[in-house]
């Protein structure tokens, strides 16, 4: 489908460039853009429709010029289809948006009661925040903040917190047979188990929990607060999108949700955000299904043209865009683009995208610069595909296409 679009030459935007080192693609200032150019590069994407694959697939896709704000080229670019892992760009932009880049996981333990020689006569109480990178360095730090206080022996309760979030473990249209993160406020290297983990390091530091109990509860008033430990919007983004990590993602989705104030939060909260920021990108929040932050649900319905408004969105953005662009896989560099386009010095270091994989379905959208220095935003989605292998292969022909003159 040829679209019309505006003059070219148009140098690109500098000061949206990203701010850390990455494989980029040089364009050559002297490179003589052909005058049929535009023409011969849509006639090249129609040739994609001829691919077989769509015979027995469907496909979404949407091209956007960022430089010159205009549409380049779509084909089902409305189709509602499950976006896969490419949903966690949704939850990644929403979440710089409404959280903003100095946002943090925190995971705190507080202490009621009193201390006398030693002993705490009282509770430590564990307030969980969805911290996915809490570790066991984070517990044995908490563990020797407890010791700092002179405590060597506990005498009543471990509280854990977890009312920042429902009760749900699994998203909601998760299959029972994917290996599926575990839902919980209060986390030990992506494990439940803080509570035990907690009371292992309590021990080692010289803490003794003989007469203690563990039990489920809130923060009380007036509780000392011990230690906090936290990780960054910034650290746990460059797990969830370059290895597309469903945990961090899932821990970002409520982490939206929690920023409503509600407690306990639920996935409902975080749609809410997800659908404003999709009204205010000039869509209808309300036409697609958001189920979940990760894009493991069966139940997510978005659209090429709604991955690609939002990537529009963040380009116009600074600062949204530099911390979501320094997150994402680089084409035959590192993550799940890390194989990729190894061999196409075109694509190579220059497409910065996030891919999708479930059964079923192979995605992929983000950004890459074009001959012309245009910055281009993609969302190619493939449903159907019986082999990942076939989607991936038709994704690569179309970065290939766009990249190339």
């Amino acid at each position: 489908m040829l679209l019309p679009m505006a003059v070219l030459g148009q140098e690109s935007n500098d000061s949206l460039a990203p701010h850390y080192e990455m494989v980029e693609m040089v364009t050559d200032s002297t490179v003589i853009i052909p005058e049929n150019y535009l023409e011969t590069l849509c006639l090249r994407l129609d040739t994609l429709l001829t691919d077989s694959l769509l015979e027995t697939t469907q496909l979404g896709l949407m091209v956007w010029d960022l430089t010159d704000d205009s549409l380049l080229y779509q084909h089902n670019a409305r189709q509602l289809l499950r976006p896969a892992s490419t949903m966690k760009l949704l939850t990644a932009i929403t979440a710089l948006d409404r959280l903003g880049v100095y946002h943090r996981y925190n995971t705190s333990l507080y202490y009621k009661g009193t201390i006398t020689r030693g002993q705490l006569n009282g509770d430590l109480i564990c307030v969980g925040g969805m911290d996915p990178m809490f570790d066991n360095g984070d517990m044995k730090a908490m563990a020797k903040a407890v010791r700092q206080l002179g405590i060597t022996s506990l005498r009543g309760k471990i509280v854990c917190d977890y009312s920042m979030k429902n009760q749900d473990k699994w998203g909601e249209g998760w299959c029972w047979d994917d290996k599926n993160p575990t839902l919980s406020p209060l986390l030990i290297e992506g494990s439940p188990m803080f509570s035990n983990a907690l009371t292992k390091e309590l021990r080692a530091a010289g803490v003794s929990t003989a007469g203690a109990t563990v039990s489920s509860g809130k923060l009380p008033a007036g509780a000392t607060l011990v230690c906090t430990r936290w990780h960054s919007i910034d650290d746990v983004l460059l797990q969830m999108m370059k290895e597309s990590d469903n945990l961090y993602a899932e821990a970002t989705y409520y982490q939206l949700a929690a920023s409503c104030g509600r407690r306990p939060a639920t996935a409902r909260d975080a749609q809410k955000y997800e659908e404003e920021l999709l009204t205010r990108v000039g869509l209808q929040g309300e036409t697609y299904r958001l189920a979940d932050g990760s894009g493991l649900s069966l139940y997510n319905y978005l659209s090429a043209e709604a991955e690609v408004m939002i990537l529009r969105y963040a380009w116009q953005q600074p600062t949204i865009y530099n911390h979501l662009l320094a997150s994402l896989p680089v084409a035959g560099v590192d993550g799940t683009l890390k194989k990729r386009m190894t061999d196409d010095e075109a694509c190579c270091g220059n497409v910065v995208a996030k891919t999708g994989t479930v059964t079923g379905i192979s995605s992929l959208a983000g950004y890459l610069t074009a001959p012309n220095g245009h910055r281009l935003a993609f969302a190619i989605i493939n449903q159907g595909v019986r082999y990942v292998s076939d989607g991936r292969r038709f994704q690569d022909r179309l970065c290939h296409i766009l990249c190339t003159l």
